[in-house]
C-alpha cells in the first residue's frame, strides 16, 4: 500500500501532456537498444550524474531501484524545447527496462506536486512536476510495478 502522504491524488492541474508524451517517445526509442541503450553506463555513474546535472542545470540523483529488482544501466542526454533533458535507464533480471526522464517544466506548470498516469502507445508513464522540474518514469512492466517505482523515485528525489 502506498503512503497517503504521497501526492497521488491532488486538486492541482495535471502536469503538461508534453512531459508524458516526450518521455514515452524517448523510452520507446532507446529502451529496445541492445548495443547502445545509454551514452554513459552505470560503471561511470558518478560521472554520468555530474555530467547530466551540469547540462540540465540542477543537482540530479539517479534513484536506487534495487529493492524493486532494477539496477541502473546508465543514462543519456536528450534535448527538448525547454533545453537539456536527462534520461536514466534501469533494467531488471529479465531485461525489462524503465527510464526516468528529467527536464525543466514549463513556467505555467508550477503548483503542488501531483502524480499522473497515462499510457502512450503501450508505454505506462507516471509523471509529475516538482518545483521547476518535470519527472516521468516510463516502462512496459505493468501499471502497479510502475506505480511502486514512481513512488520510490519520488521518495528519493523529493527535497
Amino acid at each position: 500500500m502506498l503512503s497517503s502522504s504521497l501526492p497521488w491524488v491532488c486538486q492541482a492541474p495535471p502536469a503538461p501532456a508534453y512531459l508524458a508524451r516526450d518521455a514515452a517517445i524517448a523510452h520507446a526509442v532507446f529502451s529496445p537498444e541492445t548495443r547502445h541503450p545509454v551514452e554513459v553506463d552505470a560503471a561511470q555513474a558518478a560521472h554520468l550524474v555530474a555530467w547530466l546535472s551540469k547540462r540540465v542545470g540542477t543537482p540530479l540523483h539517479a534513484p536506487d531501484f534495487s529493492a524493486h529488482g532494477f539496477s541502473l544501466l546508465g543514462g543519456r542526454l536528450l534535448s527538448s524545447d525547454a533545453g537539456p533533458v536527462a534520461q536514466f535507464m534501469y533494467e531488471d533480471g529479465v531485461e525489462r527496462r524503465v527510464t526516468l526522464y528529467v527536464r525543466r517544466a514549463a513556467a505555467d506548470a508550477a503548483g503542488p506536486t501531483a502524480f499522473r498516469h497515462t499510457a502512450e502507445k503501450g508505454v505506462d508513464v507516471f509523471y509529475w512536476i516538482d518545483g521547476e522540474f518535470g519527472y516521468a518514469l516510463s516502462g512496459q512492466i505493468g501499471r502497479r510495478t510502475m506505480q511502486r517505482l514512481a513512488a520510490a523515485a519520488y521518495g528519493q528525489l523529493a527535497p
